[in-house]
Order: structure tokens, then C-alpha cells, then sequence
């Protein structure tokens, strides 16, 4: 089987489903040649997650440590918004260009194949709770940030469509994969069992939107755009009750990426292949 790109870049990459797309593609039988593992700050101590001792481990303690394995994983630094009291403020775009510099030393001229947007925050605020600062923390993170990031590395993306040399849409040619969620879905809405999660659901909404625009403005350029569930997983956002783990979510995940082509450029699809509607 051919590796699923030559080159891929996730974000959001020192834990949960980033951490374990890096792994997974790491540890393939036929791993990506690189594979840009992207977060705030791959080599410090910031951001800290409980371990229910009272005591923190190091985010990217874990993702250093995969690095060490794989010569293939390359940690690039990328603050994609700055961020004023804990709060999003606007979008970081030295810290993009830094990145875009890095990651284009190691491709020379060949281009980028493959972009998972999966850097995202979460909120479960309620119509009562929320305020207007929070609303817009969850959509510059889930939605302004991701849409940036295509923006600023699309020159690398259409080099790698020109270069690869083979028509039709597939994640080996060029591709951006938003990691996104159906509780985003509107036609799902009453239909899942969970808190209206004002933030979260509209930003969501307003990704698969941005998906859909990408799909049809990237299309003339070899350019694949889709959006995935991941599923309920357990992960820092999903919490230890979802019925998925991280393994099974991003498994799946990329048997879904290896098979999609140009029909499914502007789908969103779950991480078993299912359609689901927007």
C-alpha cells in the first residue's frame, strides 16, 4: 500500500487525536516521509494536563518523545492565534510564517500534500452562561484560526498539486482535512443528546461552512477539502465517558482519508466513512 502523502502537517499535535494522527502515521507501514507535528510550544514546559495526583505532565512531553523515535516528525512551533489573558485575540500570523519558513526548508520544492486542521477548543456554555468574549474565543480558535492556516500554507499546497504529477483529487496529490464535529451539524442538532454548547456548535457550523467554500475554490488547483467526525472520544475534550478511544477515532480516520478522491471533495464524513448531513 502507498503512503497515504509524502508530506503531512497537523496541528494541535502535543495530545489527544493530534498526538495520535502524528503516531499512527509515524508507526504505518508506509509512513510519510515528513510529518509536521505542530503546536503553541513543542519544546517548553506551557500547558500542563492534570494526572489526578495533584501533580501535571508536560503537553508535549509526549510528543517529544515520539519525535525521538521517528526521524520522519518534525515539531514546528505554531501559536496560530495570540492569545491576551487566556483569551483569544487575534490571529498570529509571524508565528504562521515562521512555521510555513520551516516546514518549506524540509520539502524543498515539492510542495505540501496534506493539511489536518485539528487544533480546536471546546465549550459547553449554555444560552445563561455565556458572555460574547467567550463566543468569539471559540470561533477565532475553531474557525478564523484553521481558515488562516490554509491561507498562508495554500502556495505550498498547489506546489504540491502541480508537482505531484497524476490527476484527480486524493490526500497524496494536495488536501485539507478539517477536523470538525457533528454536534456542528445542523441537521443532526435535535437530534444528539447533549448541552446546546452555544460556542462550540456555531463554530462548528461555521468550519463545515468554510469547508464546503474551500472544496469548491480548491478544486481547479488539484486542491481535496473535506470535513471529519472524529467521533465521541475519550480525550481532554471528549472526557473518560465517550465510547471511542483515541486509537479507534484516529484509526479509522485515516482508512477514511487513504480511500477518499475527488467525489468526496467536500464531504463531511465520520470516521467510519458514513455521510453525515450538514
Amino acid at each position: 500500500m502507498a503512503a497515504l502523502a509524502r508530506s503531512v502537517l497537523v496541528t494541535g499535535s502535543n495530545r489527544g487525536i493530534g498526538l495520535e494522527l502524528v503516531r499512527q502515521l509515524a508507526a504505518s507501514r508506509r509512513p510519510p516521509q515528513h510529518i509536521f507535528a505542530t503546536c503553541r510550544d513543542p519544546k517548553g514546559p506551557r500547558g500542563k494536563v492534570s494526572t489526578g495526583t495533584g501533580n501535571g505532565v508536560v503537553l508535549s512531553q509526549a510528543l517529544q518523545e515520539l519525535a525521538a523515535q521517528h526521524s520522519s516528525i518534525k515539531l514546528v512551533q505554531l501559536a496560530i492565534l495570540h492569545f491576551a489573558f487566556s483569551l483569544a485575540d487575534t490571529v498570529n500570523l509571524p508565528s504562521i510564517q515562521r512555521a510555513i519558513q520551516a516546514v518549506g526548508y524540509h520539502l524543498k520544492d515539492q510542495g505540501l500534500n496534506l493539511l489536518i486542521n485539528n487544533a480546536g477548543i471546546s465549550s459547553h456554555a449554555t444560552l445563561c452562561s455565556l458572555d460574547s468574549q467567550e463566543m468569539l474565543n471559540v470561533f477565532a480558535t475553531n474557525v478564523v484560526g484553521p481558515l488562516q492556516v490554509v491561507k498562508e500554507f495554500l502556495p505550498l499546497l498547489e506546489q504540491a498539486a502541480k508537482a505531484a504529477g497524476k490527476e484527480g483529487l486524493s490526500c497524496s496529490r494536495a488536501a485539507v482535512i478539517n477536523i470538525s464535529s457533528k454536534l456542528g451539524s445542523i441537521g443532526l442538532c435535535l437530534h444528539v443528546p447533549e448541552a446546546p454548547m452555544y460556542p462550540y456548535r456555531a463554530s462548528k457550523a461555521a468550519q463545515n461552512m468554510v469547508t464546503r467554500c474551500l472544496a469548491a475554490e480548491l478544486q481547479d488547483k488539484g486542491i481535496l477539502c473535506m470535513a471529519i467526525h472524529p467521533g465521541w472520544v475519550k480525550t481532554d475534550m471528549g472526557k473518560e465517558e465517550a465510547p471511542l478511544t483515541v486509537e479507534q477515532s484516529v484509526r479509522g480516520i485515516l482508512t477514511v482519508l487513504a480511500s477518499i478522491s475527488q467525489d468526496t471533495s467536500g464531504a463531511f464524513l465520520d470516521w467510519e466513512g458514513n455521510s453525515l448531513p450538514w
